[in-house]
Parts: C-alpha cells; structure tokens; sequence
C-alpha cells in the first residue's frame, strides 16, 4: 500500500499504516495542546483503534470529547492513582477493542507543590506525595493492572513521556524532576520483568520542554523553552513531532527496544553551551560592565 500524505502541523508528513491492526490506550490527553492528544491522532492515522483515559475532572475540563468524536474513540474516564479504575479501563478497552492491547502512553503528571508555588526546600510532604502518586507510581499502577489482567499482547509497547530533569537540575522544576526520575526507574524495573516474561517493551520518552497546558505551570517556562532552543542543534521538538517517536516506539519497527529512556530534545541533553546560547549569556553582562569594561561580579 502506498503512503498516504497526511496534513500534520507545519510539516506534510506520510502516513505508513505502523500501526495497521493495532489496538492502544492513551491516557492524559486534555485539550488540543497535550501530546497525548497529539500521539492519539497520529496513532489513529497510522491504522490503530484506541480507547482515551483522563480524569472524571479532566473530562469535564478539557476537551477529549471533541477528540474522542474526531477520532471514533471511546472515552473512559478514570483516576490513574486508583487501581480499580485502572483495570476497568484495560478490561473495558479489551472488550471495545476486540481483544488485547498493543500499545499505552502515559502521559500524565502535576505537582501541587508548583500549583501553589511551594519552593524545593519548603515543599508540603503530603503533596509530595500526591506529585509522586500521579506523576510515577500511576505508571507502575498501569503496568501491574496490565500484567495482572493479561491484557497486553506479546510484543506490545508501553511509553511514558519524561523530561530531562530527571538527571538534571533546573530551576523552576521543583517535585516534578523526583516524579521524572523514578517514572525513569519504574521503566527499568518493570521493563526487565514484562519484556523478560512477554516481550513487552517499557520506554520514557524525554521529550523538549513543551507548552502543554502542564508545562505551563512550570515556573520559567518560556525562558526554559526559549534557551533549550538556544542550546539544541536542531531547536525543540514539538508535541506533534513528540507524537511522531511515540508512534516509532508503538510500531514493530522497535521490537528490541526497552528499558530505555530516550532523549527527544533536538540535541539539548548533550550540549555544554551553543554559539546562540554564549551570545544571548554574553549580552546579559551588559547590566552588569564597569566603565572600564570589566564585569561586576555578585
């Protein structure tokens, strides 16, 4: 079958059918600005069928109603820190579907603390907590739920999407970077077990800073974003380009990737300092020069 040109953002990009036949789960698409949104239409575009998964909250929020008609897909609201409604979305999944499941993203993340403003060193506990229950442990709440049930099928593919703060420190990010990097190690963990069992494969994709409608409660936001451009090769990855990978990883295409957490950042991880980035560092000493020229250092 010859590839199709599909309309997609700024690029006319062709649709190879990658996921002809395939059955998926996207968990955390809220409105049109979420990568998961982005990664359900692409996955449908490529020939799955899936199901979605939000909160009853962010249901009634966003907008994956409009999502869910556009795409013929099922909607089934649940919490993903609740064990039961997590089962009821595989098993529900399964029975819409007509049969296993092939492929899930987790996309899912908040921290309270940066909802209201607490700083590192005076976080609340009891929302630490809650950052880590919704933003980590509901990817190991999935996965158990998923093995438990049977209900992926051999070969299948799990992908949670992560952020380069789990190695690395930056400002603003607070809880959130504790959630990345033990979302990172529940991938490892459960990525030995269920591919050594199944031959499910588990990845985090560590995707650019994207002004998602989380990504926006970061603090910094559009100066993190706007230096990680500075900083990368080949500027941020987008949502759609981020959906784009996710649909790579879905595919048979990466039957022997596991385990890993793949950088999709236009380069940024293994940068030290860009010509773009210097100059912008180098204006900034402006406000700070003594007649003489020399920089004030405080």
């Amino acid at each position: 079958m010859q590839p199709q040109k599909i309309h997609n953002h700024k690029l006319e990009i062709m649709s190879y059918n990658l996921l002809k036949g395939k059955r998926g789960i996207i968990f955390g698409a809220l409105n049109s600005n979420s990568i998961a949104w982005k990664v359900a239409e692409r996955a449908v575009e490529e020939g799955a069928v899936i199901t979605l998964s939000n909160t009853p909250v962010a249901v009634r929020m966003g907008t994956i109603d409009e999502l869910g008609k556009k795409l013929n897909a099922e909607i089934l609201p649940a919490d993903a820190t609740n064990v039961d409604d997590l089962e009821m979305v595989f098993q529900k999944s399964m029975e819409i579907l007509g049969g296993k499941i092939d492929f899930v993203l987790h996309s899912i993340g908040m921290s309270p603390n940066v909802r209201k403003k607490k700083l590192y060193d005076d976080l609340d506990y009891d929302l630490l907590n809650k950052t880590l229950d919704i933003s980590a442990i509901s990817f190991h709440k999935m996965i158990q739920s998923a093995k438990k049930l049977d209900a992926i099928n051999e070969n299948g593919s799990i992908v949670a999407l992560s952020y380069v703060a789990a190695q690395r420190t930056l400002f603003g990010y607070n809880d959130m970077a504790d959630a990345k990097a033990l979302l990172e190690s529940i991938a490892r963990s459960f990525g030995y077990i269920y591919g050594r069992e199944k031959g499910v494969r588990i990845n985090t994709i560590s995707q650019s800073p994207t002004m998602t409608t989380a990504g926006s409660g970061v603090k910094g936001m559009e100066s993190l974003m706007d230096f990680a451009n500075r900083m990368s090769p080949l500027g941020n990855a987008d949502a759609a380009e981020c959906a784009d990978y996710c649909i790579v990883m879905f595919s048979d295409l990466t039957r022997k990737v596991t385990m890993q957490n793949l950088f999709h950042d236009g380069g940024f991880s293994s940068m030290g300092m860009s010509l773009r980035a210097m100059d912008q560092y180098e204006k900034s000493f402006d406000l700070y020069r003594n007649p003489d020229g020399t920089i004030q250092y405080g």
